[in-house]
């Protein structure tokens, strides 16, 4: 790795870290990757022992194999159209020792704080105890593991957790014969009430939720649904237009099946993806309930005035963005999940900085970062630079109406983005840099100091 570069700490090896590494290790610049779990995969490793893992036994992805391969590592060929959580760490376990990662990575340690010295660099604590200085932060801590669970009034004598824990209909809690609450209606929730509702598992298994919602399938005409993507030139009313016309063409009302009718149009949330849940629904074994008003020992009360009997509840009620690393606020979201940025990776005024994969990517987050990986790859080693920092923030504004615009008001939403339409924005802004840096000489955005200074020295700039 070359020493003329600057060099770069990354903060996880999910999806997002791995193949941010990788792509630095082609270019030669030099990092390190620090991940707190014994392995990579993230949220991918099931009953990943440092926590942070949503999987359940269960899952599959909801993205087609054909929508989430890395460019440069197709998936297996014998791959069904969604693969289930084994087949997809696997493949990312070939990915990275087919690069060469594995030896990069620097397992069961985790980065405890980071914060920028006076003179700009980054000082990073380990859970070992040690302080590195880094020349640029890339973070890629994810944002499916801290859970939001609603302050209901009263209090619950039963078991209740987040879908976060959940792991099997008996893991973390015997669920046979119980009267079960999944609150939520996104796409954690349709697995789980799918399941659990099933018999002869619960007794009785009620879905609250503030409102109805759009399911969508995962096949339509035959074929995985995520295949039919509109290219990224087509005009976006126009296709959101066709495609909601096609989605209630396919699966009819939500009424039809016992839900509540949805007080929004067909792609206006972040889509709730089941193959399963409208035949439960339909089958009666779901039902469905209003948000929950009151918990009362073992009973809930509902905002329709109706008070059942319930044995457990699981919360499918999102997650919150967070940097457990960070004490700058100005580093952290607001009070409403909302964390806006350049490209959905940069700050204005803070040039060695990237957050990868912060995003709610249509239809998948699987290869989001590899293309992110682009433009900072190309930041790093001189071939890209941004604009200005009063019209990177005038773009993040247009992009934000742009990507937020169809979606409703809601913490779910504030970083949601299209798939096919931030690929195509994205490589057309990397053509604008890689101009701007040929005017710039191709000088270095960051240049490489960290490697000259003191383990000593990054104490007291920390200090």
């Amino acid at each position: 790795m070359g020493a003329s570069l600057p060099k770069a700490c990354i903060i996880g090896a999910g999806c997002s870290g791995f193949t941010t590494a990788k792509r630095l290790k082609d270019l030669g610049v030099p990092f390190d990757c620090f991940e707190m779990s014994d392995d990579i995969g993230g949220n991918w490793y099931f009953k990943n022992p440092n926590g942070m893992s949503a999987c359940y036994e269960s899952l599959h992805i909801d993205t087609s194999k054909w929508r989430l391969a890395f460019e440069d590592y197709p998936v297996p060929a014998d791959w069904p159209d969604f693969p289930h959580h084994s087949q997809l760490l696997q493949y990312f376990h070939d990915y990275v020792d087919h690069f060469g990662l594995r030896p990069l990575i620097t397992f069961n340690t985790a980065v405890t704080h980071a914060e920028r010295t006076s003179d700009g660099l980054w000082s990073v604590t380990l859970s070992t105890g040690e302080r590195r200085l880094y020349d640029v932060l890339i973070v890629c801590n994810g944002h499916h593991w801290d859970a939001r669970i609603p302050d209901y009034p009263g209090h619950f004598d039963g078991p209740h957790f987040h879908a976060h824990e959940y792991r099997d209909p008996f893991d973390p809690v015997d669920m046979r014969g119980k009267n079960i609450v999944v609150v939520g209606m996104g796409n954690s929730a349709m697995d789980i009430a799918s399941e659990l509702a099933q018999r002869p598992i619960a007794r009785t298994l009620w879905v609250a939720a503030r409102r109805g919602v759009w399911v969508l399938p995962k096949y339509m005409d035959g074929k995985p649904a995520d295949k039919a993507a509109l290219p990224p030139w087509f005009p976006r009313k126009l296709g959101l237009a066709l495609a909601r016309k096609k989605i209630k063409k396919t699966i009819g009302a939500m009424e039809d099946y016992g839900l509540p009718k949805p007080d929004h149009e067909p792609l206006e949330a972040h889509p709730s993806v089941s193959g399963e849940f409208l035949t439960r629904a339909g089958c009666g074994d779901v039902k469905f309930k209003p948000n929950i008003a009151e918990l009362i020992g073992r009973k809930v009360r509902f905002e329709d005035g109706s008070v059942e009997d319930v044995d457990a509840i699981v919360y499918a009620t999102g997650y919150r963005i967070s940097f457990p690393f960070f004490s700058d606020p100005a580093l952290l979201p607001d009070a409403e999940n909302r964390f806006p940025l350049f490209k959905r990776m940069m700050q204005p005024g803070v040039a060695n900085l990237f957050f990868m994969g912060l995003a709610q990517p249509l239809p998948t987050l699987v290869n989001f970062a590899e293309q992110q990986a682009k433009l900072v790859g190309a930041y790093l080693t001189g071939r890209y630079r941004p604009p200005a920092a009063d019209e990177m923030r005038a773009v993040t504004a247009k992009d934000e109406a742009d990507h937020l615009g169809p979606y409703y008001k809601s913490a779910r939403h504030t970083i949601q983005v299209d798939f096919g339409r931030y690929v195509h924005d994205l490589l057309r802004e990397i053509e604008r840099g890689a101009k701007r840096a040929v005017a710039a000489g191709h000088a270095l955005p960051v240049p490489p100091r960290a490697e000259g200074v003191s383990s000593s020295a990054a104490a007291v700039a920390a200090a």
